[in-house]
């Protein structure tokens, strides 16, 4: 039992070192953004603003633009003081939804981008961020990021 709570341990502490923050930053939405090994990242790519959001994501498309788009953007899309979430780096598979959870609560450490650590989100509440993660899903989604 103890060596199963200590790889969860460790995948759960992997997966937060790999999620990104807003500070400190440099770049722009549309502009290539370096990571933390010196390899560029392409930006990402945005969705077709002809399709609405769906009703089911609207809630939290209101909540990302007033806790999460002064750093990431409207739509994801980055920043000078935040990284893209539209982008593979977030896809589901890299940065399972518990990572984005994680973040907003407690904060954490730059590790792909030089934006600097990602303060924890104050005002954000469990219930908020389980609303913004469907929708940053949608907008990876439409961006043919899955």
């Amino acid at each position: 039992m103890r060596r199963v709570d200590a790889k969860l341990a460790w995948l759960g502490t992997a997966v937060l070192i790999c999620v990104v923050g807003c500070s400190e930053g440099q770049g722009d939405p549309g502009s290539t953004h370096a990571s933390h090994d010196g390899a560029v990242q392409h930006a990402p790519v945005s969705r077709d603003a002809s399709r609405p959001v769906p009703e089911e994501y609207q809630a939290g498309e209101n909540r990302f633009n007033e806790l999460c788009a002064r750093c990431h953007g409207l739509d994801g899309l980055g920043t000078n003081t935040g990284p893209p979430l539209v982008h593979k780096i977030y896809e589901p598979s890299h940065h399972a939804d518990f990572a984005f959870m994680r973040a907003a609560m407690q904060g954490v450490r730059a590790h792909h981008w030089k934006f600097g650590n990602m303060p924890k989100i104050s005002e954000a509440t469990p219930d908020d961020v389980n609303r913004i993660i469907p929708y940053v899903r949608w907008l990876q989604r439409e961006a043919g990021i899955d």
